[in-house]
């Protein structure tokens, strides 16, 4: 009789220990990092609501490929983790190796498939999405099974968000404009120091490594000043601006320095405190905080070229920070 009663309340208390340790794996408040990179895109290229469907199926393609890169991350990270992070999915055992890789085989698949549905438009179909989804697939496990392990580390994942932006470009119904590239280098550059920051969040870092990442971060935001500029030129219409159309756009246009130079104090503030004490803790918050600030300098950027619309990115925040709080992003 005991054991009647005692199995099924041990299984279902093994339930969300599991969820959370593949919660865990897929990192899953960081996902919404990939989405805004979408919706980027989709705001800056003027796609919706016209496109909203490709935009959807880019999202979910954007969104999986991220999680496969993060599963095959800790898969090629197992002998390292097991000295540094025992308590993650796969060291702690919680998530057996071929199960992760099952999973990032999956993951990577259906980023591939949602590409490809991506295409379909009307007037015929597109190779672009599942052309920059299958580079994107490339550069993520080459990251993952070896650059990371090198100087290029950081550059190969600057060159990751570089291509899912891209991918997010593709959404355009004439192809990647040429100003695109320009924009996915800014995200591209953000995350080379991003990623070069969190290089030794696990042990104690070096500060001048910690100071040099935090300036490659901060000079993505001088490079993307010349976005009103451009969003003038995407504006449609050529008559006289109107309240409305002022608020909408022009709007975003004036207000957007002073919400790259507010950006840059809320991800250097942290960063600074992690180079004055390079200990793990300062610099995971500091990583933590950039992290899921891309979502913030990804609203930043819509406004230069979509007006005041592009700060409903914003709204994505909110539940990636909440998430964070049962899940690490780091």
């Amino acid at each position: 009789m005991s054991g009647g009663t005692v199995t099924p309340a041990a299984s279902t208390s093994t339930r969300p220990s599991r969820l959370l340790a593949y919660a865990q794996l897929l990192r899953i408040p960081n996902v919404f990092t990939a989405m805004a990179d979408i919706g980027l895109a989709a705001l800056a290229t003027g796609s919706l609501p016209g496109q909203i469907i490709p935009c959807l199926f880019l999202m979910l393609a954007s969104s999986c490929l991220y999680c496969a890169g993060l599963v095959w991350n800790d898969y090629f990270d197992y002998a390292q983790d097991l000295k540094e992070r025992p308590g993650r999915p796969l060291p702690s055992s919680r998530v057996s190796l071929a199960t992760a890789a099952r999973v990032g085989v999956l993951l990577l698949a259906a980023g591939i498939v949602f590409a490809i549905l991506a295409g379909w438009r009307e007037g015929g179909y597109r190779a672009g999405p599942v052309v920059v989804a299958i580079l994107l697939v490339a550069a993520i496990l080459l990251y993952d099974a070896w650059l990371k392990r090198t100087f290029l580390g950081p550059v190969s994942m600057g060159l990751c968000r570089f291509l899912n932006v891209l991918l997010g470009l593709t959404v355009a119904v004439d192809g990647i404009p040429a100003w695109g590239f320009v924009l996915a280098l800014v995200v591209g550059v953000y995350i080379v120091g991003v990623t070069w920051f969190a290089r030794r969040e696990a042990r104690i870092s070096k500060q001048l490594e910690l100071a040099a990442a935090t300036l490659v971060m901060l000079t993505a935001l001088p490079l993307s000043l010349f976005l009103p500029v451009l969003g003038k030129q995407l504006a449609r219409g050529d008559g006289p601006t109107g309240t409305k159309e002022f608020l909408l756009g022009e709007l975003g246009h004036v207000v957007f320095p002073y919400l790259l130079v507010a950006f840059g104090f809320w991800i250097g503030i942290p960063a600074a405190a992690a180079v004055r004490n390079p200990a793990p803790k300062q610099v995971q918050a500091a990583v933590k905080r950039a992290v899921l600030g891309l979502i913030v300098l990804d609203a930043v950027l819509a406004t230069a070229l979509a007006g005041t619309p592009g700060l409903l990115l914003v709204l994505l925040l909110p539940p990636a920070l909440v998430l964070g709080k049962w899940v690490y992003s780091t």
